[in-house]
């Protein structure tokens, strides 16, 4: 029989290495004793999995499936029950997380009370600094009636 190609098969994948990955696997299958599907023709495991590909004898949709079940680490049950326990954890953490968040509305209206406060502060302070600068003009001021009072009776008495 004639040599097979990588370009007899190349048409049935999306690319070359999908290809080569789905062939190699089946290599391996055939050598672990899978029974091949076309003639042995005392070809090597990787000609018999090339032919196997190319006449189609095996849907290439079941070897890409197996190809990567073989390589999933977490099977769909166990996929499954983790994503019921993860459900699980997130409501769990749903409660804490509104009690946070409570918390957090809290803090920011005593923040928020405390702006205004610290605000109203500001502005007693700026009106007790006004306040402080008048009275020192006042007292400049009374200061300066008082000399000039203090001259017009020294005139007066002159």
């Amino acid at each position: 029989m004639a040599r097979i190609t990588v370009e007899d098969c190349i048409d049935k994948f999306e690319s070359r290495f999908e290809l080569v990955l789905v062939a190699s696997n089946r290599a391996r299958k055939l050598h672990s004793g899978d029974a091949p599907t076309v003639e042995k023709d005392n070809d090597k495991n990787t000609v018999i999995a090339l032919r196997e590909i190319a006449d189609e004898t095996i849907p290439i949709d079941s070897m890409i499936n197996s190809l990567v079940e073989e390589y999933q680490t977490v099977s769909p049950q166990i996929e499954e029950d983790l994503s019921i326990e993860k459900n699980e954890i997130y409501d769990d953490n749903d409660d804490e997380s509104s009690d946070i968040l409570k918390n957090e509305e809290i803090s920011n209206e005593n923040n928020t009370n405390l702006d205004s406060v610290s605000e109203n502060d500001n502005y007693n302070d700026e009106n007790d600094i006004h306040e402080e600068n008048d009275n020192h003009e006042n007292e400049g001021n009374t200061v300066d009636e008082n000399n000039l009072n203090s001259e017009n009776r020294t005139e007066d008495t002159n």
